[in-house]
């Protein structure tokens, strides 16, 4: 038998016991789902084969300590797909090997949700470029040994898809693909337990679709409509969509929306069992047709829900999920100067077994969500609406000593949950510091966005730089100008790539070149010590001082101490580490009973014990 044959054999069994668990005994429509695997694995190139054969070769090439991922819009970045072909030489050297482009498949304008209302699942938007263009970025990515993640918008489809189409002129079967109703009787039903994504934007969870006259549901916006993962036509033609897109050269696949694909009546329709079949299947394919690529989940919630996306060791969902618990506490962070939080939000993740990658960032294209863990804060007189009021404020600048600039998205007054949007180096205050002019503001915003990417890199998993990012991007106000963006304020920190800044990313004294020149020196320290892999035995260090925090790591013999100051003031701590060291970026002797750090400062010391 052959390497398809071999594989589907193996997994045979598992396949059809999860397929019939959720669709009953349906052959027809498992067969049809065997067929899409075939097809799937006949149309992968060659090419694309020996990768899948490099990537099996060593199971661990993502969790090591060599990846550095970008997270891009093409038309911010460059343009067009071509355009960001023609700028990979400035993503090799900044050390990216891990290119997340942002949504861009078609998508109509002015109801797309920036990408993520899909129309067509194997077309590229044409002012971008087209399919042809993403296999030819992605051949000369794969030339670098550079993966790229594309997000695959697997809960909806626009209300411009062909299936939507079909299903406003009355088709039955394109209606039985979304949950349409003939009236709100039921939808009022769900709406008692569901919650609102957006509850100022777009509230509630159902719309009504009057070509149809039928109710459809929307959870998102309602130009969304949320697929039927009920019906088995459904998962094989999504499942198909995503190995066209796979054979187009995608190695790693974001599932956008992860926990809310299966609707059940009666409960909130986040994170039921029928998620996981579902998504245990999808892997199950991909290893079948693809088995270098890898499965991104997007789950953004709490650890104790997030991790269950992980699956059991025997039988593993997503390879990857993303931090976000930790990128949202380390802005708290920021705002209140005290380590605590972050420590004990640390101290689980740092619990979880080894095999466990995330994705570590300090912004992406979204918004910051205040999802801290309230009960911990509570004991020093916290509440959960007026401490995001407070970070809201603090990074609105409306606190007094705060240079942080950003904007708030989705505010809800009544609930006081809104969000916050911005980029990294603007609620760092820097924005606020040159406009001002002031060297000195300038000097600490800057050493605060060098102290975060310091602290970003240390943690175990892949770290992800927003496009930007890496030259200090400061926020762009020119969207409140733009009659398709002036609602969404996270188009605050979707700017254009500030190719002038990036120019100066040489020069020294610049604030570009002081951010660039940081970061590349981190990265240098990462890739050559073991420390850094996301093997490693990681533990929270107790400094006694809560604004300075404590990371210790240990692999193959290599110990590594780090140490951040989260306050704009110099601190002293005592460590209890008595051996001698080695300062990572001095290579200077060092013995760490007492450690002083400059505002904002961090150190990375280590220790070979072969």
């Amino acid at each position: 038998m052959g390497d398809f044959e071999n594989s589907l054999s193996e997994r045979m069994d598992e396949l059809r016991w999860l397929y019939f668990e959720l669709y009953g005994e349906n052959y027809p429509a498992f067969e049809y789902l065997l067929t899409v695997l075939k097809d799937s694995y006949k149309k992968r190139s060659a090419s694309l084969k020996r990768w899948d054969k490099k990537r099996t070769a060593d199971e661990r090439w993502y969790k090591d300590n060599q990846r550095l991922g970008m997270l891009m819009y093409v038309d911010c970045f460059a343009g067009t797909l071509n355009g960001v072909k023609e700028k990979l030489p400035y993503i090799h050297e900044t050390g990216v090997n891990y290119l997340h482009l942002m949504p861009l498949l078609k998508s109509p304008e002015g109801r797309s949700d920036g990408g993520y209302a899909v129309s067509d699942f194997r077309n590229v938007e044409p002012k971008l470029g087209d399919i042809k263009d993403l296999s030819l970025l992605a051949e000369e990515c794969h030339k670098d040994n550079i993966s790229i993640c594309l997000d695959f918008v697997m809960n909806h489809t626009s209300e411009d898809h062909e299936w939507a189409i079909k299903a406003k002129q009355g088709d039955p079967v394109a209606q039985s693909r979304y949950f349409f109703f003939d009236d709100w009787s039921i939808p009022n039903e769900y709406e008692k337990y569901v919650p609102q994504v957006f509850p100022q934007t777009a509230p509630g969870n159902f719309t009504w679709c009057d070509e149809a006259k039928k109710v459809v549901m929307t959870t998102f916006y309602p130009y969304q409509w949320d697929l039927n993962y009920g019906n088995p036509t459904v998962f094989n033609d999504m499942t198909a969509n995503m190995l066209y897109l796979c054979n187009c050269g995608v190695d790693i696949v974001r599932l956008d929306a992860t926990p809310y694909i299966w609707k059940t009546l009666g409960t909130t329709c986040r994170n039921l069992p029928q998620v996981h079949s579902l998504v245990r299947m999808m892997r199950i394919a991909a290893e079948i047709v693809c088995p270098g690529t890898l499965l991104l989940g997007e789950v953004v919630m709490e650890p104790k829900e997030v991790v269950p996306y992980f699956g059991p060791v025997e039988k593993p969902e997503c390879h990857m999920l993303y931090n976000v618990t930790t990128m949202a506490s380390t802005w708290h962070t920021v705002a209140t100067q005290d380590v605590r939080l972050l420590e004990h939000q640390l101290g689980s993740v740092f619990a979880l077994p080894k095999d466990y990658v995330f994705l570590n960032y300090l912004r992406c294209h979204d918004d910051i969500g205040w999802g801290l863990d309230y009960n911990f804060l509570k004991q020093f007189g916290l509440n959960e609406v007026g401490h995001k009021k407070y970070l809201n404020d603090y990074f609105r600048g409306y606190i007094y000593g705060s240079e942080a600039r950003g904007e708030l998205y989705n505010d809800d007054p009544r609930l006081g949950d809104a969000r916050l949007c911005g980029t990294t180096a603007s609620l760092c205050g820097i924005e606020a510091a040159e406009y001002e002019k002031d060297e000195e503001k300038l000097a600490r915003g800057i050493e605060l966005d060098i102290m975060l990417h310091a602290f970003l890199l240390t943690l175990s998993g892949i770290p992800v730089l927003y496009s930007g990012d890496e030259v200090g991007m400061l926020n762009d106000y020119t969207y409140h100008e733009d009659p398709l963006k002036w609602d969404d304020s996270r188009y605050l920190h979707r700017g254009k790539f500030p190719w002038k800044e990036a120019a100066d990313r040489t020069k020294a004294k610049t604030r570009p070149g002081k951010i660039y020149k940081g970061i590349q020196k981190f990265l240098k320290i990462r890739k050559e010590h073991r420390a850094f892999d996301s093997a490693a035995d990681t533990w929270i260090i107790p400094t006694g001082n809560d604004h300075v925090l404590g990371i210790g790591r240990f692999y193959r013999n290599e110990k590594l101490v780090a140490f951040f100051n989260f306050s704009h003031l110099p601190q002293l701590i005592y460590t209890g580490e008595w051996e001698q060291f080695k300062d990572a970026f001095s290579a200077k002797k060092a013995k760490l009973d007492r450690v002083e750090l400059l505002p904002y400062g961090y150190v990375w010391y280590l220790k070979d014990y072969d």
